[in-house]
């Protein structure tokens, strides 16, 4: 999914090409892409783009007469953008396009399951309603971080990644945090110390400032079309049984649903393995608990004893 970095390099993208231009017309071919009826899509056709903002991880494009077109890319969501409007239409796996005088912009999905959504809205309020409502980082103190994270005893990683409370975080660049900080994700937000609500702080502006330079550098002023969960030189995040950049542990995981948090256990939980859900329940009292049992029950099994 999308996150700060990727959706503030988008939005840096489409000011140098949208702002200010005309949407001449705007084609759905995904059904369950718009999420509103009224006002009525065609209503933006022949309005001016006058400002684009990021609202937690969704990205609004604000037109003349207080309309705002929000889209949310969720999990597979991409945009393109093609100068040429005649290879914007031999894209086929458009779900959307919104043609401009200069070029087409293409909103795409992977995969067959559709979240990706499009709102059209009218005036402030509405498109207030659409946001979650988590604090930008880059606005907050130390201080109100720690009340903000310690407002309910929960887990470092669903309290870092809860819109209600940080916006623009999800699993990937949490998991680079975590790692960042030398902190276990399961850690529960009462139980930090001072100086590791400082760390955390420290290593949560460092790394979403440090992934969006990064991504805007790659970038290199073109449209950015390889916007990915797993970006390269990510530390942990997607690099399962990988060697830990910082002390060569192999990487663990954490799967849930369709997600996995990913960790150095040496780096941030002092040796100890993390229950993954579903080997954990599998294998009960035998699940491992540091990696030397790990590693001994992958040799046992390669070997034939297990």
């Amino acid at each position: 999914m999308p996150e700060l970095p990727d959706i503030t390099v988008y939005i840096e993208a489409l000011e140098k090409r949208i702002l200010s231009q005309t949407l001449e017309r705007v084609h759905i071919a995904g059904p369950s892409l718009l999420r509103t009826a009224v006002p009525p899509i065609k209503s933006v056709e022949g309005k001016k783009v006058v400002e684009i903002r990021r609202v937690g991880k969704r990205i609004a494009i604000g037109l003349d007469g207080d309309l705002w077109l929000v889209l949310h890319l969720m999990i597979a969501g991409r945009l393109h953008w093609f100068d040429d409007n005649g290879k914007a239409a031999k894209s086929r796996k458009a779900l959307a396009s919104f043609e401009f005088g200069n070029g087409v912009l293409t909103l795409t999905e992977a995969g067959t399951q559709r979240r990706a959504s499009l709102h059209l809205v009218a005036g402030s309020d509405a498109l207030a309603a659409l946001d979650p409502g988590g604090a930008e980082i880059s606005e907050l103190t130390l201080e109100r971080f720690a009340e903000i994270l310690q407002s309910a005893n929960h887990t470092l990683k669903r309290a870092l990644t809860d819109p209600r409370s940080f916006s623009g975080i999800g699993n990937a660049y949490s998991d680079e945090i975590f790692f960042e900080a030398r902190l276990s994700p399961i850690t529960l937000t009462q139980r930090l110390t001072p100086e590791e609500i400082e760390r955390l702080f420290a290593a949560t502006r460092a790394e979403l400032t440090k992934w969006t330079d990064r991504l805007r550098a790659d970038a290199k002023g073109k449209f950015p079309e390889k916007v990915t969960a797993f970006p390269p030189g990510m530390a942990v995040h997607g690099r399962y049984k990988e060697a830990c950049p910082r002390c060569g542990a192999k990487i663990q995981r954490i799967r849930y649903a369709a997600n996995e948090t990913n960790y150095c256990p040496t780096c941030q939980t002092g040796g100890k393995l993390l229950a993954d859900r579903s080997l954990s329940r599998l294998l009960r009292k035998d699940w491992p608990k540091t990696l030397e049992e790990l590693e001994g029950l992958t040799s046992s099994k390669r070997d034939g004893n297990g």
